[in-house]
């Protein structure tokens, strides 16, 4: 071979083989160990650099590497073991804080190359966050440290936390802010959270008032701001006034500010509300959908991750704890929709809930599948993953990898935020689009050490397996590298992807270790891993810590940078409905996945690009003064307009107003849909100049049968004979029918949840709402409605469970035609039986009836057999009680009539076949009854009764003593716990419905009118009734007439003059609507009546109106003639309308009587049947329902008294009583000045003053004091009944009861019964106490005096101190021995054997001598028990009423 052909070979030879040896050696990574002693509790990438902080917390150092981890290296300027926290600034990527347990800490400017120390005044508080920062990069020291300080005091130390700042990052001594705070935050602390509140503007919780014992009352803790650092400080009101309080909590999440406060209003059960802001300057209170069980409870709520659009909550619904719902929030964080059920929680609060990281509106959530075993049984979770691609509005399972599922259904399922294995977000990172998890195929997830690894290229829309088994998972180079490790079992190597996961290379490193954590640079963009470690023990060193932190470095795989040919365009939520999310489409730049190279942008954020969408719908909300109903925008009222509109008055006149819509803030939309263009509309549609009142009329082609408001919101339904069901979501100002195809028979509203109610059709359809009607939706329902008169859906406070009662088998033959109750846990979704042949199931759990939530009461028939159509009284009725949604049932009683829940008693009316007669037993718990004693002659067994009301701790009932066609009765009233009743009052008037004149006024608890039948034994025979009215101020304990007025309306003083003349007032039984009541709600103390002033109450027509400011003391014709009334804007508005003939007018008056005015809303006169407002009589708007003469449907007029004035009440609620409004109490025209044994003052407008109250936040009802006992504060005793002269007698041939010496409360003594007992709801004190007879001492432990007890308590130690003294002498101590102080000797192991020994010896003798008196309280105590078992065995476990002796209870047994 010639030389040069010899030379050429030699060197290609050598070529290929270098770049054979020098491609194979390129192709691995490279990696370096370092071990540590701990693992890290921090480990943290300061951003955009290769700087990394490792913070041992148990050895108490900080480890700095400055190469992604490669090398390392120990913080010298920090002393070994100070390092308690670390906390990286962050807004500044070069400036962190390493505080200590001491006085000193360390900062550095450097990325940890450097420390520097910093003092303070005080120790650090041990709380999250203790420093704040300020979000402006030119302020970036502002700091604010949180810090605890102590002071000594005799038993300890009382301590509390206080606030520091430093405008230099702590170069200069910080100065104090605030004290007794428990959080301070900058307002400028985050970058979305965009406003243009003063650059100072700090908000704090803070308490203004700090308790003596060094705790604090959490209704001092209030939520402050300040501008000057707290030099001067602002409380914010929150709009809401002087309620701003029982702050728990302040934070700022996204765009959003939040403050957490618990409800201490008087009724309220310390829920907690939100309230949020968007600018700092308007605060709104958030309002979650059905309010009662969306009820946010503290430490039961989590502000999940949230998008700048909208703002997600997690809140507990359930009985227990780790199960939840998530609702997301409009754009402002004020209204919640309910977006997903039964999410999965843990015991911290943290939620299976989370974004993927830059792709907007995706999100992936797991959800307890069987909740309700949960819930019941206490079985293990079945958890589902679900994903949503339009910000939680709709969810969807995770699709399979293809060809893994074997059956149906069938879906992906991943482990999440509460099952976290790794560092950082467990589904996403920056890398465009990739999302990985852990997890199983099936119908839920399988354990951890049985899942395998998944991914998504396409932010979860597909997914593909890439490992068997668990694994950890980083990504890296925006995409370029996946790294995964196992996570089940040690192991040596990790295995890693260049294209996207189509291939994976396994990579061996040296030691063998168990895989605790894999991370990379915050932002995904680097080719260099940090892979933590424990090290098993086979590859430990002695010399080395186990903890191991490896250092992965693929740049050394060789690739080239991607050029522009190797990159592709992204778009997120492609294949999906709508690739635009608040009107825009994303995409990002990535690697494609074949491209074999490199993208090496090294701390560049992937960039993400908007293409604009045209607008749609969606991209639009309701604009203000609009609602939504169903899918539209309608106007709450008349449009406000400038003044420069509407000036001519000519007819036709137009303005350009709102369309109702506005867009979305944020939203990026473009051309498209253009629904906020504003609309040209006719003048008479604006709102009036200020004085004018706005009508609309609306007529419906027939009869309204059925109309009810929504609580707290301006929408009515109204169901008209046609079975139509129509809706307002303006109070009536416009109407649109719902679902015309359907025939409703019944809609219901739900009595714990006001803003869902059910469309009833005569099929199995029924539609729902969640919000009031702004959306309803159509469920499937098990049957059709019954149609034996049993109530179609039964509620309960758990909003989502309902009972329904439909038909079975009766669409032909009727042969097994029956009423099936079944339940449901997921409003309407899945049903369950619970029972067949029923007249009634409802829930046992009322919001006062606090027992078992599962439990299910069912009267059915026992006979199940046949058509329930022909079933006649042989087929008893039994009344069941179920456990656990029914599964567990015990039967209650064998025979009944009915049964009913008021207050806190569950009512039964047991049917006894062998007397043919009724028993009336009454529950506190749904398991155990007791029968009522009722006085002579008056048990039920032969009367039919009605259960008027319990509010006041009795149940009312009328027992009729005469029967049709002229029927009354009397009215009893029990004891506390429902089972013994006594007369209240006699010959009280009934109609033959059952109905009673009895109404307790509203807001005034136990005051109550009724009509008496003045001459029962003429009536019995003639069948005219004359009617007197009765009031009772005491609730039943004393009966009185009203005090008439001097003069009527006109100044005309009334001719009746005589002792007898009297006051008499129409009562329930003349009523059109039921509703309608003499006093309302908003406004305590005014009382509006129809009657007449005499002897007895004259005819309707013959009959005029009359008020009270008083709450029925005094009163005052306001108008004659019999009209409708009804109250507005919490009073200061009243309107009347004649209700003797058809009419074109009402009056008005805004001083509540004083003058009248008149307004007519028609040229054809109607006649008005019933006036409506919001049930809370808050509105200045009104519906008159009412038909035209001689002509077919109805009508429905709408008034708008909005525009009278706009003048806002004036309110000073710290200082009540000097603004518009008046401090009132009930007493002010009584010579007592207490009520109930107490004087209580109300807030209220002042009559003379023309302002609109709306919303505005009035002081809390006072109690001043409670009173000393007067006779009003008494009623007559069982047996017992008032006489002529008013005294309280024992009825003839009755006994007393017997005297009740059982001291079961506790009491010192007891007493001897009188004809008297106190009134339950009287809160009297001391005075006279005729309900007490002689005084004994109780026997046992409470009859021994103080004396006593003292010679018991001193007697020990005295003994104690003698025993003492004697080993003191006997030791020789007495005798001046010489005691060595050098070291002090405990040595129990020699000696006599007395010294300590000898005080704790007397120790059992001491407690012997309480034991023997002990014994003799417990001994009487068990025979008191023993006899209550024989009397009321199991009936409740609270204190029964002292005269419960008297009754015979009967075991369920």
């Amino acid at each position: 071979m010639a030389p040069w052909h010899r030379t050429a070979a030699f060197i290609w030879s050598t070529l290929a083989f270098l770049l054979y040896f020098g491609y194979t050696s390129a192709a691995d990574p490279e990696h370096a160990i370092n071990y540590f002693n701990n693992p890290p509790t921090r480990l943290f990438f300061f951003d955009d650099t290769t700087s990394v902080i490792y913070h041992d917390a148990m050895f108490g150092d900080i480890h700095v590497s400055q190469d992604e981890g490669n090398t390392w290296k120990r913080a010298d300027d920090i002393p070994p073991g100070e390092a308690a926290m670390f906390i990286e600034h962050p807004f500044s990527n070069r400036v962190a804080f390493v505080l200590t347990n001491s006085y000193t800490h360390y900062r550095t400017d450097d990325r940890g190359k450097s420390w520097r120390t910093f003092d303070v005044p005080e120790l650090v508080a041990y709380v999250q966050k203790p420093l704040s920062f300020h979000s402006d990069p030119k302020k970036w020291e502002y700091t604010l440290f949180q810090a605890t300080k102590c002071d000594q005091i005799p038993w300890g130390e009382q301590c509390r936390d206080v606030t520091y700042y430093s405008k230099d990052g702590f170069a200069s001594s910080p100065q104090l802010l605030l004290e007794d705070v428990s959080r301070c935050q900058f307002a400028h602390s985050s970058k979305d959270f965009k406003h243009d509140a003063h650059e100072d503007l700090i908000y704090c919780v803070a308490y203004d008032s700090s308790a003596t014992a060094g705790s604090h009352n959490i209704a001092s803790s209030r939520l402050y701001s300040s501008t000057d650092f707290f030099a001067t400080k602002q409380n914010e009101d929150l709009g809401i006034g002087k309620n701003a309080k029982g702050v728990v909590a302040f934070a700022i999440v996204s765009k959003f500010a939040v403050v957490a406060l618990k409800d201490l209003t008087p009724g309220s059960e310390g829920d907690m509300l939100l309230y949020v802001t968007v600018n700092t300057k308007e605060w709104a209170k958030a309002h979650f959908p059905h309010a009662s069980q969306a009820r946010l409870r503290e430490n039961a709520y989590t502000i999940v991750e949230s998008t700048v659009h909208s703002l997600a909550v997690d809140v507990v619904l359930h009985d227990i704890t780790t199960v939840g719902t998530l609702f997301v929030s409009n754009s402002n964080g004020t209204y919640f929709v309910e977006s997903l059920m039964n999410t999965n929680r843990n015991m911290m609060g943290y939620v299976d809930y989370e974004t993927i990281y830059g792709v907007e509106g995706v999100g992936i959530a797991n959800v307890v599948a069987n909740a309700q075993d949960v819930e019941r049984k206490m079985a293990a979770k079945q958890l589902r993953s679900v994903i949503t691609f339009d910000d939680g509005s709709s969810w969807n399972s995770l699709v399979a990898p293809s060809g893994t599922c074997s059956s149906e259904p069938c879906s992906l399922h991943l482990h999440s935020v509460t099952d976290m294995h790794n560092y950082g977000p467990v589904f996403s990172s920056p890398a465009p689009g990739f999302v990985m998890g852990v997890g199983s195929v099936g119908k839920a997830l399988a354990p951890y050490d049985e899942s395998n690894t998944y991914m998504s290229k396409d932010a979860g829309l597909t997914w593909t397996m890439v490992r068997e088994g668990a694994s950890q998972y980083e990504f890296g180079d925006s995409g370029s590298v996946i790294v995964v490790v196992d996570d089940e079992q040690p192991t040596n190597s990790i295995m890693y992807s260049t294209d996207m996961g189509q291939t994976w290379n396994t990579y061996n490193i040296e030691i063998q270790f168990r895989a605790k954590g894999l991370t990379t640079v915050s932002d995904s963009t680097s080719q260099k891993f940090l892979l933590l470690g424990q090290v098993v023990r086979q590859s430990s060193q002695s010399n080395e810590g186990r903890n191991a932190a490896i250092y992965l470095d693929f740049a050394a795989l060789g690739r080239p940078q991607c050029g522009p040919n190797d990159k592709e365009s992204w778009y997120a939520r492609a294949n999906t409905k709508s690739e635009c999310i608040m009107g825009a489409k994303q995409w990002y730049t990535r690697r494609k996945a074949d491209a074999d190279c490199y993208m090496g942008e090294k701390f560049h954020d992937p960039e993400v690009h908007d293409d604009k969408c045209p607008c749609e719908e969606h991209d639009y909300e309701c604009d203000y003064n609009y609602v939504r109903s169903d899918d539209k925008c309608v106007p709450s009222g008349p449009e406000r307009i400038p003044s420069t509109q509407c000036t001519l008055g000519t007819p036709g006149e137009t303005y350009m107003g709102s369309s109702g819509y506005r867009k979305i803030p944020g939203n990026k939309c473009e051309g498209g849909s253009r629904m906020d263009e504003p609309m040209s509309k006719d003048c008479s549609g604006a709102e009036p100049v200020e004085g004018e009142i706005v009508y609309q009329t609306h007529s419906f082609a027939s009869d309204i049968v059925q109309s009810e408001f929504f609580k707290d919101s301006k929408t009515v339904l109204v169901r008209l004979a046609d079975f139509t069901i129509w809706q307002s979501s303006n109070e009536g100002y416009t109407w649109e029918q719902k679902f015309p195809e359907e025939r409703f028979l019944v809609f219901y509203m739900h009595t714990h949840t006001d803003d869902r109610a059910y469309l009833i059709t005569d099929s199995k359809r029924f539609y729902y709402t969640t919000d009031a009607g702004r959306y309803w939706h159509p469920s499937e329902a098990p049957s059709p409605p019954n149609t034996f008169g049993a109530q179609v859906v039964r509620f309960q406070p758990k909003s989502e469970y309902l009972i329904w009662i439909g038909n079975v088998d009766c669409q032909s033959g009727y042969q097994n035609c029956r009423a099936q109750a079944q339940y449901t846990w997921n409003n309407g979704r899945d049903w369950r039986l619970v029972e067949d042949y029923v007249v009634n199931c409802d829930w046992a759990r009322d919001e006062e009836l606090r027992i078992d939530s599962t439990q299910i009461l069912c009267e059915s028939y026992a006979d199940k057999q046949g058509s329930q159509a022909f079933f006649g009284k042989e087929n008893a009725l039994q009344l069941v009680s179920g456990t656990d949604y029914y599964a567990k049932k015990t039967k209650l009683f064998d025979h009944v009539v009915g049964f009913t829940k008021f207050s806190e008693f569950l009512i039964v009316a047991e049917y006894l076949p062998m007397r043919g007669t009724l028993n009336l037993q009454v529950s506190l718990d749904g398991r155990t009854f007791a029968s009522g004693n009722f006085p002579p002659g008056m048990h039920p067994d032969s009367h039919a009764y009605t259960v008027l009301e319990s509010s006041t701790k009795s149940i009312f009932l009328h027992m009729t003593m005469n029967e049709f066609p002229t029927p009354w009765g009397n009215i009893l009233k029990s004891n506390s716990n429902g089972t013994y009743f006594g007369l209240s009052i006699d010959n009280v008037n009934r109609n033959n419905g059952g109905f009673v004149d009895f109404e307790k006024l509203v807001g005034l608890d136990g005051i109550a009118i009724i009509n008496i039948v003045a001459n029962p034994a003429e009536a019995a025979l003639t069948g005219h009734k004359v009617l007197q009215t009765r009031i009772t101020h005491n609730d039943g304990g004393t009966w009185k007439p009203l005090l008439p007025p001097s003069v009527d309306s006109l100044g005309v003083k009334y001719p009746c003059t005589s002792v007898g003349c009297a006051l008499h007032v129409h009562g329930y039984t003349e009523r059109f609507d039921a509703r309608a009541t003499y006093s309302s709600p908003s406004i305590v103390g005014v009382v509006m009546a129809v009657g007449n002033v005499g002897e007895s109450l004259a005819a309707y027509t013959e009959s005029d109106t009359f008020l009270s400011r008083d709450g029925g003391f005094t009163w005052e014709e306001v108008h004659k003639d019999a009209h409708l009334w009804e109250f507005g804007d919490s009073g200061s508005i009243i309107v009347i309308v004649n209700d003797e003939e058809p009419t074109d007018h009402v009056l008005f008056t805004t001083d509540e009587g004083l003058t009248w005015r008149e307004f007519k809303f028609t040229t054809e006169k109607i006649r008005v049947r019933d006036i409506m407002t919001v049930p809370e009589d808050t509105s200045r708007k009104f519906m008159l329902l009412g038909r035209y003469p001689a002509t077919a449907g109805s009508v429905i007029v709408h008034l708008d008294f909005s525009s009278l004035t706009h003048r806002k009440c004036l309110v000073d609620a710290e200082n009540p009583g000097h603004d518009d409004f008046e401090l009132w109490s009930p007493s002010e025209e009584r010579d007592s000045l207490c009520l109930f044994g107490r004087q209580t003052l109300y807030h209220r407008r002042k009559r003379d003053v023309n302002c609109v109250v709306g919303d505005t936040p009035k002081a809390l009802d006072n109690i001043v004091q409670n009173c000393t006992c007067a006779l009003e504060d008494f009623e007559c005793e069982f047996n017992y009944v008032h006489n002529a002269e008013g005294q309280c007698v024992l009825v003839p041939g009755m006994t007393a009861r017997p005297p009740d010496d059982s001291c079961r409360n506790g009491e010192d003594y007891w007493y001897e019964p009188t004809a008297y007992r106190k009134v339950d709801y009287s809160s009297c004190e001391g005075g006279d106490r005729i309900d007490r007879g002689t005084r004994h001492l109780c026997p046992g432990i409470n009859g021994h005096s103080a004396i006593f007890w003292m010679m018991v308590i001193l007697f020990p130690f005295a003994i104690t101190a003698l025993v003492a003294w004697w080993w003191y002498s006997k030791s020789g101590m007495a005798r001046g021995q010489v005691k060595s102080t050098s070291r002090v000797r405990c040595d129990y192991s020699h000696g006599s054997g007395s010294g300590a020994m000898a005080t704790l010896a007397s120790v059992p003798w001491f407690l012997l001598g309480l034991a023997g008196i002990a014994f003799e309280y417990i001994a009487s105590s068990l025979e008191s028990v023993s006899m209550g078992y024989r009397a009321r065995r199991g009936y409740r476990d609270v204190p029964v009423d002292e005269d419960a002796q008297v009754l015979h209870f009967e075991d369920e047994e």
